[in-house]
């Protein structure tokens, strides 16, 4: 089960990664431009916040229950926090993305209710964009200290 949920992990981060540059460029491109929201901006919003809402079930099934990682994290908090790879994905990356789902989340409440096109393209820009640096800043990176694979593939 854990590399079935891994795998998953690593294959919606990238879906969340298009749909939220796709949202946010769109987003920007209206603000500039003075387009009008149309269906698709619905959609990209949609896709964006449901796969940040599946990666969050994904990971947070990950850490309490399948990652040896998080799990040992856990059993020794104190001891995790000393070693930053631990503290990373016990920590940092957990509660980043937290922030970056609740993010989504208020921009496409706020976007919903705007009452102008360009209101709807302002919540998105800001929120999803502010969503989506976090969400960068918190990915283990192959070129970072606690490097991962760009994809998993099982």
């Amino acid at each position: 089960m854990y590399s079935v949920l891994l795998t998953l992990h690593s294959i919606v981060r990238w879906l969340i990664v298009l749909a939220a540059l796709a949202s946010v460029g769109r987003a920007l491109g209206g603000l500039r431009g003075g387009q009008a929201w149309t269906a698709l901006d619905k959609r990209l919003g949609i896709i964006f916040t449901s796969a940040m809402d599946t990666q969050l079930l994904i990971g947070l099934l990950l850490y309490f229950f399948y990652s040896p990682v998080t799990t040992n994290a856990l059993r020794d908090l104190g001891g995790a926090m000393s070693q930053s790879g631990s503290r990373f994905f016990a920590v940092d990356h957990l509660f980043a993305m937290l922030i970056a789902v609740v993010l989504a989340h208020i921009g496409w409440a706020r976007a919903k209710k705007a009452s102008s096109d360009s209101a709807k393209f302002r919540q998105i820009a800001i929120f999803f964009g502010l969503a989506i640096v976090l969400v960068l800043l918190s990915i283990p990176w192959p070129f970072s200290s606690v490097a991962r694979p760009w994809l998993r593939l099982g």
